[in-house]
């Protein structure tokens, strides 16, 4: 059993690196009027929308471990497997935004959040075994209608990206509203952990 602090310090380094990736891999317009912009839009769009995911993770994940009192080998590379997914977020986002939300990249960006929705919920799991049932991380996490339901949308917009990539763009923003707004069971949840209060 280790502390949570290197665990997540390592992890908020990597998602910093990739937010970092995904701006590098914007292309700066030759010209400077409105219309050299335009071809950029999807791109930018594209960006933005993954910004909002990787910001989303980032913000649920520091919850996720603040609620925790310590962590295994196991977590660790479940945590990993989440990080891993999230990495291929920039390849996904310039995929989905220099083609223009055609089929297959579209497709492509869904699976990788798809993907992603399960490793969070693996790594939820895992640390909800490694503690005692009164612990606030079972108490906060203990609805999964959010996770699953994003689960299933990231699939049914995945499928949908062959017949109307359009619809599936705009599932994945709707999920994304979904889980823009903060989940309060953590907050009720209050609680002292370790003679520390948890915020």
């Amino acid at each position: 059993m280790m502390t949570t602090n290197r665990l997540e310090a390592f992890s908020d380094g990597v998602l910093a690196i990739i937010i970092t990736i995904m701006v590098l891999e914007l292309k700066v317009p030759e010209g400077s009027d409105l219309q050299s912009l335009r071809p950029l839009l999807s791109t930018f769009t594209t960006y933005i929308l993954s910004f909002i995911y990787l910001g989303i993770y980032w913000s649920n994940h520091h919850h996720l471990i603040q609620a925790s009192k310590a962590v295994n080998g196991k977590i660790l590379w479940c945590n990993l497997h989440l990080l891993f997914w999230l990495s291929l977020l920039p390849f996904a986002t310039g995929y989905m935004g220099e083609n223009h939300f055609e089929k297959l990249p579209t497709a492509l960006y869904g699976f990788v959040l798809f993907m992603s929705s399960i490793a969070w919920q693996i790594l939820v799991y895992c640390l909800q075994k490694n503690h005692s049932i009164d612990i606030r991380i079972y108490k906060g996490y203990a609805s999964k209608l959010k996770v699953f339901s994003s689960i299933i949308l990231y699939a049914l917009a995945t499928g949908l990206s062959f017949v109307n990539p359009i619809v599936a763009v705009c599932i994945y923003v709707l999920v994304s509203v979904f889980w823009f707004i903060p989940d309060r069971n953590l907050g009720k949840n209050h609680s002292v952990i370790g003679g520390i209060e948890n915020e």
